[in-house]
């Protein structure tokens, strides 16, 4: 059989039968320039990854909240790739740009679903972990575009599916940079810096951990197991290369452009999102799945140099990625907004402070949103997932930062609007339950 120039080739495939650790082309769960590439392909052919859920298939489709409560996160994100880079049989360089093409996105045949979670604030915790101190979980079924919910009954929504994470690989340098600072950062303590006194904290940052890595092909009687054990960064934050930057926007018809910093690019990604909104505060905020992507790649050769401005004038790898939105995104035209200002729940003022003020945000949107039916945990998920827009609206009117929060209200299967005669009570109150909690 013949087939049109632009199908994607199958490049990466997962088994969810199999355990994370054990599929034949081996996952990774760390960054470090000396895991091998697993698959090589060249600029132009669309390719097609499959990739398991950022647990590793930790959590289950089932009304049970105990394994988001328990999930091992010293195992996450769980990649697909390295991914070599070749022009003519040229491997990407450091200094390229590496143009790739999100073309399309979506769950495995057979596992429709997703999760949306509440960690435990002793175990991965949240935006909110403070005023949500209990695990909790719901359960989504994706039906073509869009996502409902037997956990948070009345809402429907069409979502903007995309990788929370995707980015190259670190050279050494820059792999011993970001261990410095983020070290540094620890070092430092919580009780000398200002905001651990009003977000709690979880903690100041991910170091390098060898429990539970997974290294690809790198295995446990590797002889150099040990040390990129000891020296791989974590996934939890986006850095120069890209990686989890959970930006809700990168969705399918979007381009990216990733700095190169090792030979072949060793593109990875994961964490698929079928839909997130903006800030992912629960922390497992996305509809997380097991999914599909067709990317297709492109290199700007020096690229780095002619477009990326280092950010530290002293650090020339201190750059960072750039990405077109797509055309094709949700059309939501109605939106309820929000505001936040730099005034924590005590009523103590705070120097433009954009984290207090969209806590303040997300907090006003859970209080309202409570008075239709659902219950604050519900309202926490929802806006973590739905396609809900988070700006920060004022950044120089001192003292205060305005931050806004706008959800689509034709999501709701209710008029959300303030009217005439307030929010429902009494019979025009309709309860939506409660989200999963551990048994």
């Amino acid at each position: 059989m013949s087939y049109a120039p632009n199908t994607p080739i199958d490049l990466i495939a997962v088994d969810l039968s199999r355990p994370a650790g054990d599929q034949s082309q081996p996952l990774h769960n760390r960054w470090h320039p000396d895991i091998p590439p697993v698959a090589t392909v060249a600029t132009g052919v669309p390719f097609r990854a499959e990739a398991i859920d950022w647990t590793g298939g930790q959590i289950a489709n089932n009304d049970d909240a105990a394994d988001v409560r328990d999930v091992d996160l010293r195992r996450c994100h769980h990649l697909s790739g390295p991914i070599r880079v070749e022009e003519g049989g040229v491997p990407a360089a450091p200094g390229d740009l590496l143009v790739i093409d999100i073309c399309d996105i979506g769950p495995l045949r057979g596992h429709e679903w997703g999760y949306t979670g509440i960690f435990d604030p002793a175990n991965g915790g949240g935006f909110l972990c403070d005023d949500f101190p209990e695990a909790g979980k719901a359960i989504w079924d994706l039906d073509g575009k869009f996502a409902s919910s037997r956990h948070i009954p009345g809402v429907r929504f069409a979502g903007m599916t995309h990788p929370g994470l995707i980015g190259t690989a670190p050279s050494a340098e820059l792999l011993a940079e970001w261990n410095r600072r983020e070290g540094d950062l620890v070092a430092t303590g919580e009780e000398r810096l200002t905001l651990p006194k009003h977000l709690a904290t979880r903690p100041l940052a991910c170091l390098p951990e060898p429990a539970g890595a997974l290294l690809g092909a790198i295995k446990g009687d590797h002889p150099d197991h040990d040390r990129i054990a000891a020296e791989a960064a974590r996934t939890i934050p986006g850095r120069e290369h890209g990686g989890n930057c959970d930006i809700k926007n990168l969705c399918v018809g979007s381009r990216v452009y990733l700095p190169v910093f090792v030979e072949g690019a060793q593109l990875s990604f994961g964490d698929l999102h079928f839909s997130q909104g903006d800030g992912e505060v629960s922390f497992c905020g996305a509809i997380e799945m097991s999914g599909y992507a067709v990317f297709k790649a492109s290199l700007i050769r020096g690229g780095v140099q002619m477009y990326l401005t280092p950010t530290c004038a002293s650090k020339p790898l201190s750059v960072y990625p750039l990405f077109e939105v797509s055309p094709i995104e949700p059309r939501y035209t109605e939106w309820l907004v929000f505001e936040g200002q730099s005034v924590d729940a005590s009523g103590e003022q705070h120097y433009l402070d954009a984290s207090i003020s969209y806590k303040m945000c997300v907090r006003n949107a859970i209080a309202y949103l409570s008075k239709f039916g659902y219950t604050a945990a519900q309202v926490y998920l929802l806006l973590s997932c739905c396609p809900c827009e988070g700006r920060i609206s004022g950044i120089v009117d001192v003292p205060n930062c305005c931050t806004t929060l706008a959800v689509p209200t034709r999501i709701f299967d209710q008029d959300i609007r303030p009217c005439r005669d307030g929010p429902p009570v009494g019979p025009r109150l309709i309860t939506h339950g409660e989200c999963a909690r551990p048994r």
